[in-house]
């Protein structure tokens, strides 16, 4: 593949599919009351040259290309009409290319199909992994962050490490037309949580199997824009959007490596506080199974309320177990001797740490459907959960505090709780008790008789 091309018809051309855009129908001018359909891709054969690839024709011979090759796949393609691209019309809304020319394809003429030849595949493969852009022309979060509005509807190349990847949507519009949208959470060293939005569906599906804090990303022309509802700045995929996986840079291996090490150090386990809701906003009631289970389906923050039994509540260890001190920015765990926190991630890092002391337990809870392990209850929840402060709970003889662990332990506790995805955690999730007090015997009762409602019905 050159970048330039002077004749109008190439023979065979091999490459790896490095982008590929949803399929789309316009009304076929020349046959009244008919439809016309289109697809894009990009192939790279080489790690300079890549062009854009066009399919027009039917919706069987369209969709029928488009589901069978997929971002990752080496083809071939026979016989592709090469045309000059034209900036003004559609390939303004194409990924950039070096090249002055766009291959069409169209079932009378092409043909595109998988390639075969192992010596071909082999060459092709490590190119998936080289971005489109110069590895080292990007913007950080932080400097996504610091621009702020200054950059809204900008395009931009963006290297980034995969927080989280949410949970896919679907909805239709006031007009009739489906969609589908999935966010991804994005971090680096500067920034600990950034949204990038996929719409597409083919974009979607790349995403959608990523490893959270194993993956980086370098996205080429992402589109910058201010999100008035969440009062920030936002990352959207479009049709020019070229995204690279684990690019083979120097840049996304120092990622890389910091995304490993602040996920071991368990800095990203912090939770992002605005995803918290009132307690009392929260009214839907689960057996522990149906926790753990709607959790496991739904990658984004569950809220529920639990009648349990605490099943595991350590007040009768070692103080400094029960107790300890965190960073106030953060919440990341220091110690007093310390003059900064350690969290890179931390807003107040090179700041003298703020930090402050409160019970930081770990407990499990337990209904007849199953047990959710390790969830965090930390002040001021246990607190007031406990009826202690933490300077009375210092004073207390080792009998006292084990007399007040069994008052948990042997009645049924009504617990609200919020789930969050943690790969760090055998079960992949993790709990944090907001509220938790003794359960109300009439309560316990209708929840008793609605539960056998449901069963028998």
């Amino acid at each position: 593949m050159h970048s330039r091309c002077p004749c109008n018809v190439f023979q065979k051309v091999a490459g790896i599919i490095i982008g590929k855009t949803d399929v789309k129908s316009f009304p076929d001018r020349k046959n009244i009351g008919m439809d016309r359909f289109t697809f894009g891709f990009t192939v790279k054969d080489s790690p300079d040259f890549f062009i854009n690839v066009s399919a027009w024709g039917n919706d069987a011979y369209v969709n029928g290309l488009a589901s069978s090759i997929s971002i990752g796949d080496c083809v071939t393609i026979e016989n592709p009409l090469v045309a000059t691209k034209d900036l003004e019309k559609g390939d303004r809304f194409c990924p950039a290319t070096p090249s002055h020319y766009r291959l069409l394809v169209t079932e009378a003429h092409s043909q595109v199909c998988l390639c075969a030849d192992m010596d071909t595949i082999d060459r092709l493969l490590s190119l998936i992994h080289l971005p489109v852009k110069d590895s080292r022309d990007f913007y950080s979060l932080g400097d996504i962050v610091a621009n702020g509005q200054k950059l809204d509807g900008s395009v931009i190349n963006i290297l980034a490490a995969v927080k989280s990847v949410g949970h896919f949507k679907q909805f239709t519009t006031s007009d009739g037309r489906r969609g589908q949208r999935l966010e991804v959470r994005l971090f680096d060293d500067s920034v600990s949580s950034f949204p990038l939005v996929c719409w597409d569906r083919e974009a979607i599906q790349l995403m959608q199997p990523l490893i959270p804090r194993e993956t980086v990303l370098f996205i080429a022309d992402a589109k910058i824009s201010f999100d008035s509802f969440r009062s920030g700045m936002v990352a959207t995929v479009n049709s020019k959007s070229i995204i690279t996986v684990n690019p083979d840079t120097r840049e996304a291996s120092l990622l890389f490596s910091y995304a490993k090490e602040v996920s071991e150090s368990g800095a990203l386990d912090q939770d992002d506080m605005p995803e918290d809701v009132p307690v009392e906003s929260i009214t839907d009631v689960y057996t522990v199974s149906q926790l753990i289970q709607k959790a496991r389906e739904n990658p984004e923050a569950l809220f529920g309320i639990t009648y349990s039994f605490i099943s595991k509540l350590d007040l009768d260890s070692s103080v400094s177990k029960v107790i300890k001190t965190r960073c106030s920015k953060c919440k990341f765990l220091v110690t007093e001797d310390l003059n900064s926190c350690t969290n890179q991630l931390c807003p107040g890092k090179d700041q003298i740490v703020s930090a402050t002391t409160g019970f930081d337990l770990l407990v499990d809870f337990t209904d007849h459907t199953g047990t959710l392990h390790a969830c965090s209850l930390r002040s001021p929840v246990a607190e007031k959960a406990l009826g202690c402060t933490v300077k009375e709970f210092i004073s207390l003889t080792d009998g006292e505090r084990t007399a007040m662990k069994w008052k948990f332990l042997l009645e049924r506790c009504k617990i609200y709780v919020k789930i969050i995805p943690s790969p760090k955690m055998k079960s992949g999730i993790r709990g944090m008790i907001l509220d938790c007090s003794l359960a109300d015997a009439g309560e316990v009762n209708s929840l008793g008789l609605k539960h056998l409602q449901i069963c028998t019905s």
